[in-house]
Order: structure tokens, then C-alpha cells, then sequence
């Protein structure tokens, strides 16, 4: 497996976003032919799988300045961290990345990051938190937490991050950061000003429309998301609850978040994961922003370095920041 690919994208410009996916699915088939699914093979394996054929994705980094630390968590284990910062950069967004809670890590979704930094003008916190199956739930929201309230502490400190704050995640680093603004409203600490959702999983309803009209993917299916639930809660009782299933959180939990932004793929699973929660914010009166790309799979933006739709979802999530915090 190449860790960049190898070919560029056809010139034609004109190219609609199902034709420019079509042609990337098209080369990852072929780059990826014999590797495998990830989540068929012991979790070890296949993460390392998964973090090596993500490599390609982070090459042509975007330039800005890093600072790394790490924050020891209450249990003893240490948590690197990654503070992204473009010049002049107003505000700090704490970003969870994705995987299916038990793979990638901060230099899987390193280019992700940069170019929300850049677009948001804001400092970006990337971080490592315990995966599953070895770690299920709570584990990584905890450290979630041990992140946020590190980072909200000691933010004078982290390279002058004053301004807004926000949280920002996506796929299951949307359900973590969705779940941490329920857990700080449920314990009072320091809330975000908003909060910036990346084609989310926010529940565990594998009949939604998405789950049963795209089952078979392209890229992340059904089996997948199975298997990543089975993973990180595995009982029935667990998914139930808002900490792990956001959308089970009561309309007055969900009334107080912060405003928040969403995106979704078109061609994903997880669509409905969105669009139900977005609609039932709407029965509540509110007004958070949504936006759905046509012709683009889970994890799009992932895919900078070639797919047009990911740069315009990187600015558009940035132009939310700003106007979400009236900064």
C-alpha cells in the first residue's frame, strides 16, 4: 500500500462531487486490494491498518506553528496532545477525531485539522484518547474531559489561546464531543461557545433510512458500524444512555447546548445519525446550522488533498466558528 496516491485527479474541473468520489473510490480500491476490513481483524491489526492507509491523506501539511504536551489524567495515564496555531489566531476549538472509537489518532486527521485551524483563524487541540475495545466507554470520553478541563484551565498558558472556545469532532469524535457538552452541562464546568459536528454518529439505530439504504457502503457500511458499537458499548442498557447515544438526551439537555454546527455525507450510513438529530433540534426551536454535501462518502473530509468538497467543508466549518462565536 502506497501512503500517497499515486495518480493525480483528471483536470476537468467540471467534475460533479459523485464523479470526482467515484474516481478516488475507484483508486482506493485499488491501492487497498487484499488488505482486508480493519474492523475483521484483532484490534491491534487493524489499527494499524487503518493508521497506515490514513498516511495518505496527511501529506502537503498546511504550515503552522505545534506545541506538544500532554495532560496526565486522574488515573495516571498521560494524554499527548497537539496545539495547532495559525498566525494571528483568535480562539481555541478542542478537536476529537474519529475512527469508530477504536482506531486513528492526532496524525490521522493531522491535515483535518490544520485546515480547520487555518479557516476558523483559530488555535486547534488535537489529542489522543484511550480506544476501544481494549478502553470501551467511558474511557475515552473521560479523557475527553480531562482534555477540556486541562485546556480550560491553563489557557493562558497555551501559546496566548484566548477568545472563543469550541468543541469539534468527527464521526465518532462527533459522538465524544457531542457527549462532553452533555456531561459539562450535567456537571457545571466551563461550557464551550459552540460546537462543530463532523458527520456524526449519534445514536445506535441501525435501521435508520441511511443505515438500511446504505448498508453496503461505499467505504464505512453497516457490519462496520456494528462491529465499532459492539466495540465501545456493547450492552444494550449503555446505548441507551445520552453519554453514548446523544440523541437519547432529554429536550431540555438538548435545548440548553451551545449552538452548534453540523455537516453530513450524502453517500454514508451515519446520514440519518444527523439529519434525525438536526430535526429534532428544529421540533425544539432551534436554529443550528446544517449543511449536507451530495456525492461524498463517510469521512470526506479526510480527503483534502484531493476532493474539492473536503476544502469547501473545511471553510465552511471555519465561517461557522466565527459566526457561531461572534468572533
Amino acid at each position: 500500500m502506497s501512503a500517497t496516491l499515486p495518480m493525480p485527479l483528471p483536470s476537468d474541473a467540471d467534475l460533479i462531487p459523485t464523479q470526482r468520489m467515484q474516481w478516488i473510490l475507484e483508486r482506493l480500491a485499488r491501492e487497498d486490494a487484499g488488505l482486508g476490513d480493519p474492523t475483521l481483524l484483532p484490534a491491534r491489526q487493524g489499527r494499524e491498518l487503518a493508521e497506515r492507509t490514513n498516511l495518505r491523506w496527511n501529506s502537503d501539511l498546511p504550515d503552522l506553528s505545534v506545541t506538544e504536551f500532554a495532560v496526565t489524567a486522574a488515573e495516571g495515564h498521560s494524554i499527548p496532545c497537539r496545539l495547532l496555531s495559525p498566525e494571528k489566531a483568535d480562539g481555541l476549538i478542542l478537536f476529537v477525531h474519529g475512527g469508530g472509537w477504536a482506531f486513528c489518532d492526532m496524525t490521522t486527521h493531522e491535515r483535518s485539522a490544520r485546515l480547520l485551524a487555518l479557516e476558523a483563524g483559530a488555535h486547534v487541540l488535537t489529542f489522543d484518547y484511550r480506544l476501544a475495545p481494549e478502553a470501551p466507554h467511558p474511557a475515552g470520553l473521560m479523557d475527553c474531559r480531562t482534555v477540556w478541563t486541562a485546556v480550560t484551565a491553563r489557557r493562558s498558558e497555551l501559546a496566548g489561546c484566548s477568545g472563543p472556545q469550541a468543541l469539534a469532532g468527527d464521526s465518532a469524535g462527533a459522538n465524544l464531543a457531542l457527549a462532553l457538552l452533555l456531561m459539562i452541562q450535567q456537571q457545571q464546568l466551563p461550557a464551550p461557545d459552540a460546537a462543530l459536528l463532523f458527520y456524526g454518529v449519534y445514536d445506535a439505530d441501525f435501521e435508520t433510512a441511511s443505515y438500511l439504504g446504505q448498508k453496503d457502503g461505499p467505504g464505512l457500511t453497516r457490519a462496520k458500524m456494528m462491529r465499532y458499537w459492539d466495540w465501545y458499548a456493547a450492552a444494550p442498557a449503555d446505548r441507551s444512555r445520552p453519554l453514548v447515544s446523544p440523541f437519547q438526551a432529554t429536550d431540555d439537555a438538548l435545548r440548553k447546548l451551545p449552538p452548534m454546527f453540523f455537516n453530513a455525507a450524502a453517500i454514508d450510513p451515519l446520514r440519518s445519525d444527523t439529519e434525525n438529530l438536526v430535526g429534532r433540534l428544529r421540533s425544539l426551536g432551534r436554529t443550528d446550522p446544517y449543511t449536507l454535501y451530495p456525492g461524498v462518502v463517510h469521512g470526506f473530509m479526510q480527503m483534502s488533498l484531493e476532493l474539492p468538497e473536503a476544502r469547501k467543508a473545511a471553510a465552511e466549518a471555519g465561517r461557522a466558528f466565527r459566526q457561531l462565536t461572534g468572533s
